[in-house]
């Protein structure tokens, strides 16, 4: 990776001690940095789609530097990040943004931001940067697949890959970042390949360009493992460090830190694929460290098997206070899988991890698409993309029954006429559609349904049941962003009810995961991995209107509202 660095190396760390005399500055000593305000922008060509979850990426991103920040300089420093609310979208698309080099693309794209932003204008006694995250490369690359053209037009790989596992560092990426000691504040570009998929050292990436080099801190010499260095080939950024002398440079004095047991479960968590390399159908888990003593109050993973697809979250069994291993499941295709998994002490204290892996049928060969992205085929109409349009499944998890591959159309109980196509379940596009499952839940269970609406989509209804009383999970009700969403019904009445939420949860032809857990006097439901609804209460409030009802009031069912929907995954987990 190469970097625009100003003539005058200077440094992005302050340090603020109420112990200290010396006021910390730049490597130059032009510029006070006891606080720095770090701007963070989403930035997007004029010819491609924000990703669906941007701000949850980019705020991931923002958690991890600073809390890495405050470990390194305690109450030294201050680090704040502030994310523009809404995608920079320029006024040009990918193939003018990249006319010339890597440093053509950079100037050409902080240069836009900072002059809309008015970034800096104002005079401030806190060192500002403008940090750009990019949704391209300075070169084509399909980050998440991980593969650029080569000169007779082949798809090869492209990244960092050491020992099975992937860390940023494609030849196509480009980020960059320069010091303006004239204007007194820092521009720093992290390409696609930095931080869109995450791969094992992305957030070392991010801070690196955005908080290092902005400012002129120089590689070390020799090279090592701190995030100034070779940090993002080798690990996440709580595994990485700034070397001493260079902290020293900027006036830090070494201090005994105070414990901090949010900062020590940020150092020592980290959740690493077994295999490196799994191929198609064979089980994958995640191997966890943890602090000593810790106790795990919650574990939730997710997997995402396309850039802009849903992610899945995988149910996780009941286990021991810190388990050594989360499971992934497995995937019956080659396919790059990006992961998440969240975790809270029962101490309160939270981590979190995002991390990106290749299921492989020869370890020597990438998956390949079986779509291109825009950046690949530059013809392909990104309004519209949906990753490859089909999930590569998951195999099933302890208890999980699969409902699609026992369902019978010919005998199920139905409204409307609804179709089996390549194992994949299709609504018709009539009102009040529905379908009554092969399935009586148990007390306590967990639904999981995969959807992807052919229409725009208008309503969604899956049938629950809690003790004797029947209901409706209805999502996505009515058209756009009119759109109503609720449990039906609750004390009788339907949409308007306490659980209602507003705005529309599905877009045609995208996939969605919806997971319903139903326990005893609680339901709660989760799209995409955003909880939608969270209702307690006892099952007598609960009841379901005629309009939807099916002749046997045991089983769970499907439902739909003058949309066709086409299920690729219904299963039933009983649960604790």
């Amino acid at each position: 990776m190469k970097y625009v660095i100003s003539n005058l190396y200077l440094v992005a760390f302050w340090l603020l001690s109420p112990l200290a005399i010396a006021q910390t500055t730049t490597w130059d000593g032009q510029h006070k940095t006891a606080n720095v305000d770090v701007t963070v922008v989403y930035f997007v060509p004029q010819d491609r789609t924000p990703l669906p979850d941007w701000r949850q990426r980019v705020d991931y991103f923002c958690r991890r530097i600073e809390w890495f920040h405050q470990r390194e300089f305690g109450v030294q420093s201050t680090l704040k990040t502030e994310v523009l609310s809404q995608p920079f979208v320029s006024e040009d698309a990918t193939a003018k943004l990249r006319q010339g080099d890597a440093n053509a693309i950079f100037f050409r794209t902080l240069g836009q931001v900072d002059r809309r932003l008015q970034f800096a204008q104002k005079e401030s006694d806190r060192f500002r940067i403008l940090l750009v995250l990019s949704d391209i490369n300075w070169q084509p690359l399909d980050d998440f697949f991980r593969l650029k053209p080569d000169a007779s037009g082949q798809f090869v790989f492209d990244g960092n890959l050491n020992g099975g596992q992937h860390f940023p560092g494609a030849a196509a990426g480009g980020s960059r970042a320069v010091y303006l000691a004239d204007r007194g504040i820092g521009w720093g570009l992290v390409s696609g390949d930095g931080w869109r998929v995450p791969c094992r050292g992305s957030d070392c990436v991010v801070y690196h360009e955005g908080c290092g080099h902005t400012v002129g801190l120089p590689h070390p010499e020799p090279g090592n493992g701190s995030v100034m260095s070779m940090g993002q080939y080798r690990g996440w950024i709580n595994e990485s460090w700034l070397d001493k002398e260079q902290k020293s440079r900027l006036q830090w004095q070494p201090q005994e830190p105070p414990s901090n047991p949010q900062l020590e479960l940020f150092t020592k968590f980290t959740a690493i694929p077994e295999p490196m390399v799994p191929v198609p159908g064979q089980s994958v888990q995640l191997k966890l460290t943890w602090p000593q003593h810790a106790k795990v109050k919650s574990l939730r993973v997710r997997v995402q098997t396309a850039i802009d697809a849903a992610w899945i979250e995988i149910p996780q069994s009941e286990s021991v206070s810190a388990p050594a291993t989360a499971d992934l499941g497995s995937f019956d295709r080659a396919t790059p899988v990006s992961y998440r998994i969240d975790a809270e002490l029962d101490s309160g204290e939270q981590a979190e991890l995002w991390g990106y892996f290749q299921v492989r049928s020869d370890p020597d060969v990438p998956p390949q698409p079986t779509q291109l992205s825009m950046d690949l085929n530059p013809s392909r109409d990104r309004t519209d993309a949906t990753g490859d349009g089909v999930v590569p499944s998951v195999s099933k998890l302890s208890d999980e029954t699969d409902l699609l591959s026992t369902m019978d159309l010919d005998s199920a109980w139905q409204n409307g006429k609804w179709t089996m196509a390549e194992g994949r379940l299709i609504s018709p596009k009539a009102y009040g559609a529905r379908i009554q499952l092969p399935a009586s839940p148990p007390r306590h269970y967990r639904l999981c349904v995969i959807v992807e609406p052919l229409d725009p989509p208008t309503g969604l209804l899956l049938g629950q049941k809690m003790g004797d009383h029947r209901f409706a999970a209805l999502l996505g009700y009515g058209a756009g962003e009119a759109a109503q969403s609720a449990l039906e019904n609750v004390d009788g009445q339907n949409v308007g009810n306490e659980t209602t939420l507003g705005g529309q949860l599905f877009r045609q032809g995208r996939l969605s995961q919806i997971v319903v857990t139903v326990r005893d006097r609680h339901v709660q439901i989760d799209v995409d991995g955003q909880r939608v609804i969270d209702w307690t209460g006892e099952s007598s409030r609960l009841s379901l209107g005629d309009y939807w009802a099916t002749p046997d009031k045991t089983k769970l069912f499907l439902g739909a509202y003058d949309c066709r929907y086409r299920f690729h995954r219904v299963s039933v987990t009983p649960i604790r």
